[in-house]
Formats: structure tokens, C-alpha cells, sequence
């Protein structure tokens, strides 16, 4: 069997990508952490690039289904619902503890049943007023969340819920540490390897999906969504497949980024978090694979690395300027530039945005 030079690409990415933690471990956790979130938004990214560049379906409340995962994974590994409600206490007396291999489908089929619901209605709206449904109902979301905890106390409202188990299969708890022989792992370098293969397993489905009959389908809807209905595309069942797989890969990062962090509160899915996670898959490079992650990585590691950068800035002005709104200043002017020099991302597809009227003359 002959290896291309793309293959070998992936290969070594990927034992790249195997080997950071293991580097990063010697400047200590804190940077194996920021690699875990990153693997997280990568996954969010992703799965917002097939509504996006895929579909060409403007989505600005994607971080809802973020939500939803991450509340799910919270009210069914922590002792919340049981200490509101008798009932359940009784059904689970040793308290409601999910595996991985349960977390990893419910996650996924909750957050699609919701991205369903989302698409449903919006099925003839297009742009700017696609745009603002989509931004309305990821509010939405985070207001119930902030909310529901009267008259019937289901997500504690803003103040959250916590003591969430961490992620564990066959008896194993992710937020021990591994010994194997003299080697020791930590565990914020466990749940990296974990999200490195839910990444993967996303990446392999995005590609497949990307050169399927229904992805080329999405990027006739992406292009000229009246032509494609004229060629007999069903455009109705096709979006609302792409609001559907796209929502389950934030639903499966909710629910990673629940059992990882331990607790979760309404103020995480801000719509501030939508307009980031877009932005990581416009300025990595819209329906690019490569791109898609690149813009992730660069976007959620950005703001942490810029916490070094910041801080003597701050010295510098006896105090006078704020670290942190100094930091999203950098952030902001970092972004400008990408999208003055590189309009189509840093790394576009090459089809994508390509003159239908080269060579005619």
C-alpha cells in the first residue's frame, strides 16, 4: 500500500499532537490545560463549520448546544437533581454517575434534537436574519439556564452547579493521576488524550461528510441555494441535517468541557462565546478542515498565551491600563490584521471563493 505525502502529513501531525502534552508538562500544567480547552473549541469549531462553511448557514447561537451538552453532563453526574428531587433519590440511591460511553451519545443526541429544533423554524430565512434567530435562540438558551431555578430549582440559576464527577470509564477516574512503571501522567494531560481522540474521530467525520453526497449537497444549498432546490435537492431536510450533526459535536464538547472543569454556571455560554467560536472558523479558513482547526488552536490558546504579554505591558503603565481589557485589545488588533492580509482565513480551501469566470473571455 503507497503512503502519499498527504498521509504522511496527517502521520506526523498527529504524533505531533500525541507529544505536546509530554513537552508542555515541563513549563507545567497550567499549559497542558490550555492545550485541553484548545482541543475543546477545536471540536466546537468543527462542528460549527458544517453549519458555516459547509451549508453557508450564518449560526450565532451555536454556544446553546455547547450549553446543552454541559448542563446534561452536569445534572446527571452531580448530587443536584437528587438533593431537589425525592423521587429521583430514590430511583439512584448511590447517586447518578454516567460513563463515558453514555455521556459520548447522550451528549450528541440531545444537542442535535435541539439543533433540529433551531432549524426548524428558520428553514426560509437566509443572512442577516438568519444571523439574528440563530443569536436570539443561543440567548435564549443561557437565560433559561440563568433562570430555572424557580418555581422548580433544575439548573440553580446563576450561581450553578457543582461537585460534577470527573470522566471516567472502566473504574477510572481521569482526575487521578497514572502511573505506569516510573512514568507519571497527570491528569490534565489524561483528559488531553481524551479530547485528542474525540477530535480525531470529529475530523475523520467532518472529511467524510465533507466529500459525501450530502456535504457536496451542503455546498450547492452554500452557493446558490435556488439552483439547488431547481436541481431537485430536498434544501429543507438538508439544513436541517446540517444544524442537527453540526450541534452534536458541541454537545459532546459540553458535556467534556463539564466533567473536566467540575463546574458550570450560565456565564460560560455567553454570546460572546458564539462570536468567538465563529470567528475561529472564519479566520482559520471557512469549510477548510486544516484551516477550521488552525483558526481554533490560534483563537482559544491566543488569549491565554497573551496573559504574559499583558502583564508587563501593565507595569509598564504604572497600573493605568487593565491586563485583562488590554489583552482582548491585543486580541481585537491581532484579528484585524488576519482579516486585512488573509480576507479568505489563513489557511482557505482551495475551491472555496474561487472566479466562476476564470478563462472566459
Amino acid at each position: 500500500m503507497k503512503i502519499t505525502a498527504s498521509s504522511k502529513n496527517v502521520l506526523l501531525v498527529i504524533v505531533l499532537a500525541l507529544m505536546l502534552p509530554l513537552v508542555l508538562q515541563n513549563f507545567g500544567n497550567a499549559w497542558v490545560r490550555i492545550a485541553d480547552m484548545a482541543l475543546l473549541y477545536t471540536m466546537l469549531a468543527l462542528g460549527l463549520n458544517i453549519v458555516v462553511g459547509y451549508a453557508g448557514l450564518l449560526d450565532l447561537g451555536y454556544v446553546a448546544f455547547f450549553a446543552v451538552g454541559a448542563y446534561m453532563y452536569a445534572l446527571l453526574s452531580s448530587p443536584h437533581l437528587i438533593d431537589t428531587f425525592p423521587a429521583i433519590a430514590a430511583m439512584f440511591p448511590e447517586g447518578m454517575h454516567m460513563p463515558l460511553w453514555l455521556i459520548v451519545p447522550v451528549g450528541a443526541g440531545l444537542a442535535g434534537l435541539f439543533g433540529m429544533l433551531l432549524g426548524a423554524p428558520t428553514l426560509k430565512l437566509r443572512g442577516d436574519y438568519l444571523a439574528i434567530v440563530t443569536l436570539g435562540f443561543g440567548e435564549i438558551i443561557r437565560v433559561f439556564m440563568n433562570n430555572l431555578d424557580q418555581p422548580v430549582n433544575i439548573t440553580n440559576g446563576p450561581k450553578g452547579i457543582d461537585m460534577i464527577d470527573s470522566i471516567h470509564f472502566f473504574g477510572f477516574s481521569l482526575n487521578k493521576r497514572l502511573t505506569i512503571g516510573e512514568f507519571d501522567i497527570p491528569s490534565v494531560t489524561l483528559y488531553y488524550y481524551l479530547f485528542l481522540a474525540l477530535v480525531l474521530f470529529s475530523v475523520l467525520i467532518s472529511h467524510r461528510l465533507e466529500n459525501s453526497r450530502i456535504g457536496r449537497a451542503w455546498m450547492a444549498i452554500r452557493e446558490d441555494e435556488i439552483a439547488a432546490k431547481a436541481m431537485g435537492l430536498n434544501t429543507r431536510n438538508l439544513k436541517l441535517m446540517a444544524f442537527g450533526m453540526g450541534a452534536t459535536f458541541g454537545g459532546i464538547s459540553g458535556a467534556m468541557f463539564a466533567g473536566f472543569q467540575g463546574f458550570v454556571s450560565p456565564e460560560s455560554f455567553s454570546l460572546m462565546e458564539s462570536v468567538m467560536i465563529v470567528a475561529m472558523v472564519v479566520l482559520g479558513g471557512l469549510g477548510h478542515l486544516p484551516g477550521v482547526i488552525l483558526g481554533a488552536v490560534l483563537l482559544s490558546a491566543l488569549p491565554e498565551v497573551l496573559r504574559y504579554v499583558a502583564g508587563p505591558l501593565q507595569e509598564m503603565t504604572d497600573g493605568r491600563l487593565d491586563a485583562a481589557i488590554l489583552r482582548q485589545l491585543l486580541i481585537a488588533l491581532a484579528m484585524i490584521v488576519v482579516m486585512l492580509l488573509r480576507p479568505r482565513g489563513l489557511w482557505p480551501a482551495p475551491e472555496h471563493g474561487k472566479n466562476l469566470r476564470k478563462g472566459h473571455k
